[in-house]
């Protein structure tokens, strides 16, 4: 097992590395990732860094949420559910609104919230292994934090596509929609980050903030989400994981068989 689900470390030239650390179940996140995420975030705000760069250990980037830990807090309170979509929003957003730029690197699966994770980055660099998902749906869950996210990423009518149909897709084919800025050969991963991240570094720190926040007042919303609609996402997000068809969801991926959703509610 893994000995933190998060690590971070800062080089003498600013240069901020978050890697998400849970190989054994290909970095799928629960609460002790979410939290990592923001103590990362929290440790990182009070330090020199001019980029941030997200990574996933081993084969793949993220692969969404851990749907065990999912059904073990479904059974739960309301309350106690809304406090792990809050805590999972509160991950996307904090990362969405760093005022450095950041670069997100992807190899291998990149599903459900990693989705909104990469959407969340601003620069996005995927190895041609890389396959995508918006996989709610398909366990009778919904994508409601991270759809303002991928809508600012991809446009609504992608989103319509992808978080409807839950069908996956390659590299190319992110290029193609706007989830990705670059497709290299997985061999090249991270010397193409590099040179993104030394491309960075060479502007000047105010003037990239600067025009990153204008950037994200200008967007579509996902970077401006109120306080209403921030609490109405977070009651969508955790009331929808209490229902019936999350239920027969969730045990359909148990049980390795395709949902039966006539029934359901």
């Amino acid at each position: 097992m893994s000995a933190s689900p998060v690590l971070w470390s800062l080089d003498a030239r600013g240069v901020a590395t978050v890697t998400l650390n849970r190989p054994e179940v290909n970095n799928a996140y629960d609460g002790a990732l979410i939290a990592g995420v923001l103590a990362a975030i929290d440790d990182l705000s009070t330090k020199p860094v001019r980029v941030v760069v997200l990574k996933g250990n081993g084969k793949h980037f993220q692969a969404g949420a851990d749907l065990k830990w999912i059904n073990g807090v479904r059974p739960k309170s309301s309350e106690e559910n809304e406090v792990a979509s809050r805590a999972t929003f509160e991950a996307v957003q904090r990362l969405n609104t760093l005022p450095v730029p950041t670069v997100a690197l992807v190899q291998g699966g990149c599903f459900g919230g990693g989705t909104g994770v990469i959407s969340a980055c601003d620069i996005v660099i995927a190895a041609d292994n890389a396959l995508f998902s918006i996989t709610e749906v398909r366990w009778g869950l919904t994508a409601a934090i991270i759809i303002p996210q991928l809508c600012d990423a991809i446009g609504v009518r992608q989103v319509r596509r992808y978080a409807l149909t839950g069908e996956r897709f390659g590299a190319e084919d992110a290029r193609r929609i706007g989830l990705v800025h670059e497709v290299v050969p997985l061999a090249d991963l991270e010397s193409a980050g590099a040179k993104v991240v030394e491309q960075v570094l060479g502007n000047a720190p105010d003037a990239l903030a600067e025009t990153k926040k204008l950037a994200m007042e200008s967007s579509f919303g996902g970077m401006a989400v109120d306080d209403a609609a921030y609490k109405r996402l977070v009651h969508l997000h955790s009331a929808k994981r209490q229902t019936a068809e999350a239920a027969e969801g969730l045990a359909s991926f148990a049980e390795k068989r395709a949902g039966r959703w006539g029934g359901a509610a």
